[in-house]
């Protein structure tokens, strides 16, 4: 996919893709959105360790990033990211995400250069799986604790919001496991709820209204 960088309202970058007219993050602020749907209403409630975290569309991997760095000390998270489209290194490289978040230089560079489809780590605790797969085609071998369900839109991308997708994500989840998405929409709500899923509208980042968390 093509896409073009962007500087949102917060100061932190996110990108434009022109064929699907969608940006990966909220243009009120990328960094201040992450935090508030999957970091403060996800990672915050869950102090586990280990901790198991599955992220549905890695895209420019802000939200691995501030995964790594707001965990609790000493919790060690076990972070699968699946992502069909990777990134090239041209365009994460120019990222500022770091420097924002205020972790050490080429932590963002390590999980994006990581090896594909084993178990890399990141940081001490930290350990990544990236696999490239589209949706459709996962088939689960582990259990998690904490899903981040941040793939484009419903409206651009409606197969990725199904309920046959909402079955498989609830049954790779453990019990008390909680699913994070900035969209709020009654269809994904619905659906969440026909595959088992107790679903919460909660406030919204800056610039939206509610967003939705989903417990097993």
């Amino acid at each position: 996919m093509k896409v073009k960088p962007i500087e949102t309202d917060d100061g932190s970058h996110s990108l434009y893709v022109e064929s699907l007219d969608e940006h990966y993050h909220s243009t009120k602020g990328a960094l201040q959105e992450s935090r508030h749907v999957f970091i403060e209403a996800g990672l915050k409630q869950k102090n586990a360790s280990p901790l198991s975290v599955l992220e549905i569309g890695m895209g420019t991997g802000l939200n691995a990033l501030l995964t790594f760095a707001d965990r609790v000390k000493e919790q060690e998270i076990f972070y699968t990211a699946l992502e069909k489209y990777p990134l090239p290194e041209a365009v994460t490289g120019k990222l500022n995400y770091e420097q924002l978040v205020g972790v050490g230089e080429e932590v963002l560079g390590r999980i994006h250069r990581s090896a594909w489809e084993s178990w890399q780590e990141i940081g001490p605790g930290f350990h990544l799986k990236k696999l490239e797969i589209d949706l459709h085609s996962w088939k689960p071998t582990e259990t998690y604790d904490l899903v981040y369900f941040d793939a484009f839109g419903p409206d651009k991308q409606p197969d990725m919001w199904s309920v046959p997708i909402y079955q498989t994500i609830y049954n790779a989840m453990n019990p008390n496991g909680l699913l994070l998405t900035y969209t709020a929409k009654g269809a994904v709500r619905r659906g969440l709820q026909e595959v088992g899923f107790e679903v919460e509208r909660l406030q919204g980042p800056p610039g939206k209204k509610h967003m939705t968390r989903a417990s097993k």
